[in-house]
């Protein structure tokens, strides 16, 4: 591992460089990964592992929309793609990736399959850090263990192919054939991480809800309504809203962020943008604070949780979900959004060639 300094603490990373992929492919080469679930990040992982020479199969529904974006995706169904039940059966390690609502409904059928030595890999510790409210109690005779790409599963799959990868956080629950570890960063090296992070089932969970309904996208997606709506009520036109509001950080100023930190930004822009930007981001760290603060203990103590399952195992959630989205998707803020990326150069460029 190397030591690596963040912010003035130090922690232990597992770099690609320390661990190369044919050590990786050298300790699991007697074993079949299943691939349970075909939806989020089910295809990335499994294609990832797939062209980094790993014995894969993927285990999925047959007969909808998951299994035909398998079959199209190259696995062979009898070969490589199986219902969940067989391909259970087949795996020596089952990577659980369904989402946490259906992992819940699949859980009896799954354990059925857990023999003695088998691994149990997850890339979000939802099910098994509230088992009380998932009944996900994994037997003691096998490896639990956990991945998670600190991205989607499209950044993942987009950035293997670059030749990059995603970084990642890993964590071992239960360690029952003493070969844990070595399952774990082997799978971790497998499916595309750049660099492989310690964390715990608990920990994993708790910052990832966190940071879904916080900054990474209900807090942004907030902020965004409230800066757009309040310019829109003041005259301002969609365009001039939209790009003020989403455009110029999106593809102008995250991109710097993410390359040079923060502090370069505010040492690169013009000195009114600099001044007004430190003098106000107090206001906003004070405002939103209690709000992060009521969403963390939310999720600590399950009600997040229990939401999520109560709300996601409902029969009728998808056709509720999709009229959700189209209530974003129709609102004025990203109809003006659609029409701005239409004017990007790259798409302009695009609609000539047609």
């Amino acid at each position: 591992m190397a030591e690596i300094n963040f912010g003035g603490v130090v922690e232990n990373v597992v770099m690609r460089e320390e661990f190369p992929l044919t050590k990786a492919q050298g300790i699991l080469k007697e074993e079949t990964i299943a691939v349970i679930g075909y939806g989020v990040q089910g295809p990335s992982q499994a294609q990832n592992m797939r062209d980094n020479g790993l014995n894969v199969i993927v285990g999925q529904r047959k007969g909808g929309a998951s299994w035909d974006k398998a079959v199209a995706d190259g696995w062979v169904p009898g070969e490589t793609l199986f219902e969940i039940g067989e391909a259970a059966e087949k795996g020596s390690i089952i990577c659980y990736l369904l989402s946490d609502a259906a992992q819940i409904a699949v859980w009896p059928q799954l354990k059925e399959k857990l023999t003695p030595g088998k691994a149990l890999y997850f890339s979000h510790g939802f099910g098994v850090t509230y088992h009380e409210r998932t009944n996900i109690v994994p037997p003691k005779d096998i490896d639990v263990i956990l991945v998670a790409p600190k991205g989607s599963g499209t950044s993942l799959r987009t950035m293997f192919l670059e030749g990059r990868g995603l970084n990642s956080s890993y964590a071992i629950y239960q360690d029952a054939t003493g070969n844990a570890y070595n399952r774990t960063i082997s799978l971790g090296i497998g499916v595309g991480a750049g660099y492989l992070f310690p964390t715990d089932f608990k920990k994993e969970v708790f910052s990832d809800l966190t940071g879904e309904r916080g900054s990474l996208m209900g807090g942004i997606q907030g902020l965004f309504e409230a800066q757009y709506d309040v310019l829109r009520e003041n005259g301002h036109s969609p365009s001039e809203a939209f790009n003020e509001t989403v455009e110029e950080l999106t593809q102008s100023l995250m991109p710097l962020v993410a390359k040079n930190g923060m502090d370069w930004m505010y040492a690169n822009c013009s000195t009114t943008a600099q001044r007004g930007a430190l003098d106000w981001k107090d206001k906003f760290r004070d405002a939103v604070r209690p709000v992060v603060e009521d969403l963390y203990r939310s999720v600590a103590t399950g009600e997040e949780a229990q939401r999520s399952i109560d709300t996601n195992s409902q029969p009728d959630y998808r056709e509720k979900l999709d009229e959700e989205l189209r209530v974003l998707r129709e609102s004025e803020m990203w109809r003006a959004g659609a029409a701005v990326r239409a004017l990007r150069p790259e798409n302009q460029e695009v609609e000539a060639e047609a």
